[in-house]
């Protein structure tokens, strides 16, 4: 079957890459000539603020719509807008029938308002007539957490659901981006190329997918009984000895395969992604940058940083959904500092909230007045250069009906018109200031996405019957977000690592949650980190399983073990919550942890906190051990909010990090801008009055031009923002 399929994708791949080649010829006729050496144009001289623009989904006269709502944008102090990624039936109504006139009609009349525009290539949502001449572009899905059963055909309707790797559909793909793209290059409003959107794997599993993950593994593993060995195929007696033995997607219960499934779907995005950046780079002006907008940050199936290596610069949609009372700042910041940390750079946000969101009306909840402006400097104070609102003008219809844009359905002037008008005034006034914000942190999280993977394979909580005590509450993502919320707390910036950051020496202190999947390597540069001064605090679940998800033969920690000072050979689920004896970090009620205990044995570490129970309590909960110049803490449990916030904060001071200890509906972020001025953000995410003290040098707020001199009493409304420049 294998083979009859491999035959097939090969007669129609040598089909479409002759029609690819003639396309390819003509269009390299048409642009001939040495291409300029690209220097894009990312360093912004002021913060760009927009919103996504469809004028093609307005209802009634379109013409005159364009019109209404650039003199509104013009009024308001917009200067940016993102358009053109949505529509590729309007692009190419037909096969090979290409229309510009409609939006050069926008684009121009943009620039004559001296509105910059970015253009997205239309490929995430393919024509109906594509679907129809060509249904093998449709993806056959498999969820991620499906193994064992059929894939499911993707039907023509939704977006995103087509199988990218398809050479049909890259074939159309390219003759679109070719065409547009050079349509653009010379056009001095088109600033930049959004590259597809939101892309990620699909969950497809089509033959040709299959097919292109088994060439990996015979690259990656050289012959079917090495990979047999890696993988433990023995098991039931499924090792292979021809690759064409390796079963698909749907039958697989291996967890290395399904770890190295996860790692091929996080490659075919970045390869497509790839592709299009380079086609983009080909025929784009030298001008215009290329990004991409992540449809938020720290997903399973696409490895963000690899992606970033073919952007000029980092876009993602960072949507808060923690509305009204809840409004904290907390998403846009742990969004903005992965954002931040994929490239060391600044960063676009392509979409954020403007009224409510959601695909049903049961989600609605507008901001409260002064939140859409605290959410555009919230962006900004983690390093952001452009806001932009997903979108301007509200659906009339279909499915995003109710995900609402400045403008409600009455496409009339309103209430969050009339702040994001006076936000827009603001950065006129202002944007040259805080535009380009460099931030240094001192600590790092290590953000590792097998794990994430490898855990939800094997997860130590389940909502399964006899698991019903446990509940499906805590994971690797509730861990980092834990983790990163207790650093957010305490106003201590952090920035994230990766498994192949080469070092890690710039940070004090290196986080480490449940490092379940790590190679040799990993685990010896983690040790290296703490045998050179680096101070490590880690948790429960790390350095117990290999690169390929097999448990490993040796006692855990494995590699850690010298530098953890313990080791351990059982481990538990907790059937109940736990409390440390004499709750030793003063959490009181919240002096308890949860899910997962190991059975740590000191053998260099000192136990920092014990379990209060007759039997647990043989066994520490936290421990520490100096290695070299260094120290490693180690969780061996879920601690609560509370309990983590508590032991992060003794780990810093220990490390010589000082969070800014505000009031708690405070929050301060800290940067440099372009000038090489002390940057300081106060936000007040509350509904009443606050007051901080400012403890930096003196300097003035830049959004009421008053002084703020050293040890002033910082007050701030309900909602407010300030932001001290100093001197």
């Amino acid at each position: 079957m294998y083979r009859e399929q491999k035959t097939q994708l090969r007669k129609r791949f040598l089909g479409v890459s002759a029609g690819l080649a003639l396309l390819t010829f003509s269009l390299t006729a048409q642009t001939s000539g040495t291409a300029p050496a690209r220097q894009p144009d990312i360093d912004f001289p002021t913060v760009l603020y927009g919103a996504a623009y469809y004028n093609e989904y307005m209802p009634g006269d379109q013409n005159e719509r364009l019109e209404k709502d650039i003199a509104l944008m013009k009024a308001a102090g917009l200067n940016v807008v993102r358009m053109g990624e949505s529509t590729w039936s309007l692009w190419e109504p037909e096969d090979g029938k290409f229309e510009y006139a409609w939006m050069d009609h926008i684009v121009d009349a943009m620039g004559k308002a001296g509105i910059k525009v970015i253009l997205g290539t239309p490929t995430y949502s393919v024509p109906a007539w594509m679907a129809h001449q060509h249904p093998e572009i449709l993806a056959d899905r498999i969820p991620p957490g499906q193994f064992g059963g059929k894939a499911v055909p993707a039907t023509y309707g939704m977006r995103q659901n087509m199988d990218t790797d398809s050479p049909a559909y890259r074939f159309y793909a390219e003759r679109m981006i070719r065409h547009i793209v050079a349509h653009y290059k010379d056009n001095p409003t088109v600033i930049g190329w959004q590259i597809d959107n939101e892309t990620a794997s699909y969950d497809a599993a089509n033959p040709d997918v299959f097919i292109g993950f088994q060439h990996h593994l015979e690259k990656k593993f050289g012959t079917p009984e090495n990979l047999s060995k890696a993988w433990f195929l023995n098991y039931w007696g499924e090792n292979i000895h021809t690759w064409e033995d390796l079963p698909t997607r749907e039958g697989a219960q291996s967890t290395g395969y399904k770890l190295e499934w996860s790692r091929w779907s996080q490659m075919r995005v970045t390869d497509f992604l790839h592709w299009q950046a380079a086609l983009v780079r080909e025929c784009a002006g030298s001008r215009q940058f290329i990004t991409t907008d992540y449809g938020g940050m720290m997903k399973r199936d696409v490895n963000e940083n690899a992606v970033a290596d073919g952007l000029d610069i980092v876009a993602d949609n960072i949507y808060h959904f923690v509305p009204q009372d809840r409004f904290d700042g907390a998403t846009q910041s742990i969004q903005g500092d992965f954002s931040r940390s994929l490239k060391h750079a600044n960063y676009l946000v392509t979409e954020t909230n403007a009224q409510s969101t959601d695909w049903t009306s049961s989600y609605q909840y507008p901001p409260y007045d002064g939140q859409l402006r605290q959410n555009v400097y919230t962006h900004l104070s983690n390093g952001a250069s452009m806001v932009e609102y997903w979108h301007w003008a509200s659906i009339h219809g279909n499915q995003e009906t109710y995900w609402k844009g400045i403008l409600s359905h009455d496409l009339e002037p309103n209430r969050v018109y009339a702040e994001m008008s006076k936000t827009a005034h603001e950065l006129q006034k202002i944007g040259s200031e805080i535009v380009g914000l460099k931030i240094k942190n001192d600590v790092a999280i290590l953000w590792s996405r097998d794990s994430d993977n490898a855990i939800s394979f094997m997860p130590f909580t389940s909502s399964g019957p006899q698991w019903s005590f446990a509940g499906p509450t805590a994971d690797y993502r509730s861990l980092v977000e834990q983790i990163h919320r207790s650093l957010y707390d305490m106003n201590v910036g952090s920035d994230f690592v990766f498994p192949d950051t080469h070092d890690f020496s710039q940070y004090k202190v290196l986080i480490i949650p449940a490092l379940y999947i790590a190679d040799d390597a990993l685990l010896q540069k983690i040790s290296d980190y703490v045998k050179n001064g680096g101070h490590v605090v880690m948790t429960f679940k790390s350095g117990f399983a290999n690169e390929n998800s097999a448990v490993r033969w040796v006692r855990a920690p494995g590699p850690l073990r010298e530098a953890a000072g313990f080791s351990y050979q059982e481990f538990s689920n907790l059937a109940q919550p736990l409390a440390l004896k004499d709750d030793p970090y003063h959490a009181g009620t919240e002096n308890k942890v949860s899910y997962w205990a190991e059975f740590l044995m000191p053998e260099h570490a000192k136990a920092l906190a014990t379990y209060d129970h007759p039997f647990f309590g043989k066994w520490p909960a936290i421990t520490e051990n100096e290695f070299g110049k260094g120290t490693l803490l180690y969780e061996g449990t879920y601690l609560s909010d509370t309990l983590q916030s508590a032991v992060l904060k003794d780990a810093l001071a220990k490390a010589g990090v000082k969070g800014d200890y505000a009031p708690a509906k405070i929050h301060v972020q800290h940067g440099v801008n372009r000038s090489g001025k002390k940057i300081h953000y106060y936000f007040n995410y509350s509904a009443a009055e606050q007051t901080a003290n400012y403890p930096y040098g003196a300097g003035t707020n830049l959004l009421d031009g008053k002084t703020v001199d050293h040890g002033t009493a910082l007050k701030l409304g309900p909602w407010d923002v300030a932001i001290v420049e100093e001197q």
